[in-house]
C-alpha cells in the first residue's frame, strides 16, 4: 500500500498571507496530498511567515523549530515576507529548511479552509514608505489582479457558497494604478456586485487617502458593499505622523470620518494605532486619544512600535526611542479607551435590526459588529435579522 503524501500549513499575519496559504492549500491538494491536523506527523510543512513586527519574526522562526521538532524527516518549506531580506537567518534557524517562492502558486483560490468569510487578494505591494514600517522593502512592487480574474475568481467563491468576500490587497486603494486598462477599486467592486447569488462584499484596510468621493457614493448607492471601513490612524499627532511619513494631517482623518458616517450613517469604522513611536511623549499620546474620541471607532488595534532594520525609524529609534514600560502604559491605557468607544459606538444599535451572517453560535453584522446569537442556534452560512437586544463593554447580544 503506497503511503499518502501529507502536508501542514502554519499561516502568520494579515488577509493576503491567509489568502496566498489558501493558494499553497489548493496547489498541494491537487498534487494528490492530504492536509493534516496539528499533533500528526506530517511529510511537508509550509511556514507562511510575516515580518511586519519584531514578534511576527519572532513567531516565524518559532514555527520552523516547531515543524522540524515535530518531524525531523519532514520537508520544511519557509515562504512569504521573511524571506525577502532575512534567507541567510533562516538558514542559520534552519539548514535544512527550503525556501518556498510564491511565484509558483499564482492561480486563484476555490474556497477558504475553515472559513465562512472568503477573503479575496486583487492587489499586492506597497510603495507609501511609512517611516516605521518594513513591508515596502519585502512587498514594494505595485501589482493588480486584472478585473476578468476577479470576477472569475470571485463568481467561483460565490457558486461554491460564500457569502461574503473580503477584497484585500497590501495597499488596497491602489488597485488598478498599474494596469493599461483604466479601473480602480469602485470598478472592481461594480462589476461583482453584478455577479448573480445571495452574498455581500467587504472590504479590508484601506488608506485615508484613497478613500475618494467616488467610493463614497458607491457605499451610498450599494446594496452588496458592506458599511465598514478599515482606515489605519496611527497616531493623532501632526509631529508624529510626519515623522511617520504619513500623508495626512489628524484634522483631515476626523474630517473623513465625519463625512463618512453623515453619508453612511450605518457604517463602523475599525483602525490602527501604533503607540511609542521614537520621541513620543505625554502631550502626543494625549493627541492620539483625542481622536479616537473623536471618531469613535468600533474597534482599534493597538500596537506596540516595533523597530525595524532598514526602516528610517530603525534612526529614530536607536537615538529616541520610548521606554517600554511607558508604551506599555500607554498600549494599556489606550485599550481601555478604545473599549469604552466601541460601547458607545454599538450602543446606538441596541433595539434595532441588524442583517447578520451567521457563523455558529455568533456572527458579523454588515457593519462588522460581532454579535453573539446564543448557543445551539443551529445556524452556519446563512443571513439572519436579528434584533440587538443588550450589550456590555466587549460583547453585543442578540435578543432572545
Amino acid at each position: 500500500m503506497i503511503k499518502e503524501k501529507t502536508f501542514k500549513i502554519f499561516t502568520l499575519g494579515c488577509k493576503v498571507n491567509q489568502y496566498e496559504s489558501q493558494q499553497m492549500r489548493e496547489s498541494y491538494l491537487a498534487k494528490g496530498y492530504k492536509e493534516l491536523d496539528n499533533g500528526e506527523l506530517a511529510d511537508c510543512y509550509i511556514i507562511n511567515t510575516c515580518t511586519v513586527t519584531a514578534n511576527a519574526d519572532k513567531d516565524s522562526y518559532a514555527f520552523i523549530r516547531k515543524a522540524e521538532r515535530e518531524n525531523p524527516k519532514a520537508k520544511v518549506y519557509v515562504t512569504g515576507c521573511l524571506v525577502k531580506n532575512d534567507r541567510n537567518r533562516i538558514r542559520e534557524v534552519s539548514p535544512l529548511a527550503q525556501i518556498l517562492e510564491k511565484s509558483a502558486f499564482r492561480k486563484g483560490i476555490s474556497g477558504f479552509h475553515a472559513h465562512t468569510r472568503a477573503f479575496l487578494k486583487i492587489q499586492d505591494g506597497c510603495n507609501n514608505y511609512c517611516s516605521y514600517c518594513k513591508v515596502p522593502l519585502v512587498r514594494s512592487q505595485i501589482k493588480s489582479k486584472p478585473i476578468k480574474e476577479i470576477i472569475s475568481e470571485a463568481r467561483g467563491l460565490i457558486n461554491n457558497g460564500y457569502k461574503e468576500i473580503v477584497l484585500c490587497g497590501i495597499c488596497l486603494g491602489k488597485h488598478g494604478r498599474d494596469l493599461k486598462e483604466k479601473n480602480d477599486l469602485v470598478t472592481v467592486i461594480k462589476a461583482l456586485e453584478n455577479i448573480e447569488g445571495e452574498f455581500r462584499l467587504r472590504l479590508s484596510s484601506i488608506e485615508a487617502g484613497d478613500v475618494s468621493e467616488r467610493l463614497i457614493k458607491q457605499f451610498e448607492s450599494s446594496k452588496k458593499l458592506c458599511p465598514h471601513l478599515h482606515i489605519p490612524l496611527q497616531s493623532g499627532d501632526g509631529r508624529i505622523l510626519k515623522l511617520m511619513h504619513r500623508k495626512y494631517e489628524a484634522k483631515d482623518f476626523i474630517a473623513l470620518v465625519n463625512k463618512l458616517k453623515k453619508r453612511i450613517p450605518s457604517l463602523s469604522i475599525t483602525t490602527d494605532v501604533l503607540v511609542g513611536f521614537p520621541t513620543e511623549n505625554a502631550e502626543n499620546f494625549k493627541n492620539t486619544a483625542r481622536v479616537l474620541k473623536a471618531i469613535m471607532p468600533l474597534r482599534t488595534h493597538i500596537f506596540p512600535f516595533s523597530a525595524r532594520p532598514g526602516t528610517v525609524a530603525w534612526q529614530y529609534h536607536l537615538k529616541s526611542g520610548v521606554p517600554q514600560d511607558i508604551v506599555r502604559e500607554r498600549a494599556s491605557a489606550l485599550k481601555k479607551l478604545s473599549d469604552e468607544l466601541s460601547y458607545q459606538f454599538r450602543k446606538k444599535f441596541l433595539n434595532k435590526e441588524l442583517e447578520v451572517l451567521c457563523e455558529g453560535d455568533t456572527g458579523y453584522a454588515q457593519n462588522y459588529i460581532l454579535v453573539d446569537l446564543g448557543k445551539n442556534n443551529g445556524c452556519t452560512n446563512e443571513f439572519l435579522k436579528v434584533k440587538v437586544g443588550r450589550l456590555d463593554k466587549k460583547y453585543t447580544f442578540a435578543a432572545g
